[in-house]
């Protein structure tokens, strides 16, 4: 039979890093004369780094080209990232469990740089011979491009795949791809009761998640 697969998303799923964008955005439109809303964040999870520095210019009226704030948000963010990554509690365990069992996968929407740095300073990129960043796809989440194209790259069916995410956004980006979705609901940012629905297991920490609970997932898509 073949191996099954599992796909992670990356900020708030992996590390607790919502806070730390929401940080960096907050203040950087401030700083730059925009107005931030209280909804920007949430609004803007799961979006490519271009669909997000577009918002934030368009709607939050930062007077700035979409590159150069992309690139001075980024840019804060890995400085961040390299004094301190905020590692959710379980997940080194969590990727060792799995890792024995499943192939693993990352579909991310953070900006590639983010996404090495962290895996540069965890060492998680032993865990994952596949990385893939919503920047190197058409569409973010919610669509379902960045797991699509992870699960090409793993040669992965989607019968035979499972996802773990915390937001709304992801949740039905891997339910859109056909993949069995595991939710871990992000505490500063929680997906609403819809997009909940989509998910076949919902746990409370990345401690809760083992290779059975993959399985069953797994399994129930294939029922479903």
């Amino acid at each position: 039979m073949a191996q099954a697969n599992v796909i992670f998303d990356l900020d708030g799923t992996l590390i607790e890093s919502e806070q730390i964008w929401e940080d960096v955005r907050r203040r950087f439109v401030i700083a730059q004369g925009g107005r931030w809303r209280d909804d920007a964040q949430t609004m803007m999870i799961g979006m490519r780094t271009a669909e997000w520095a577009r918002y934030i210019h368009e709607t939050l009226a930062v007077p700035l080209p979409p590159n150069t704030i992309a690139r001075d948000v980024v840019d804060d963010v890995v400085k961040r990232m390299n004094a301190h990554v905020p590692v959710l509690p379980g997940a080194d365990d969590a990727l060792k469990r799995l890792s024995r069992d499943f192939r693993l996968g990352l579909a991310t929407s953070a900006s590639l740089p983010v996404a090495e740095t962290v895996l540069a300073h965890t060492g998680w990129h032993a865990f994952f011979p596949v990385v893939v960043s919503a920047d190197s796809v058409e569409r973010g989440k919610p669509a379902p491009d960045v797991y699509l194209r992870a699960m090409e790259l793993l040669g992965a069916r989607s019968q035979l795949t499972a996802a773990v995410e915390d937001s709304a956004n992801g949740i039905r980006s891997a339910h859109a791809a056909h993949i069995a979705v595991i939710a871990i609901p992000n505490r500063s940012f929680p997906p609403d009761a819809n997009a909940l629905s989509e998910a076949l297991r919902v746990l409370p920490s990345l401690n809760d998640l083992n290779s059975d609970v993959i399985r069953s997932a797994i399994d129930g898509q294939a029922l479903g």
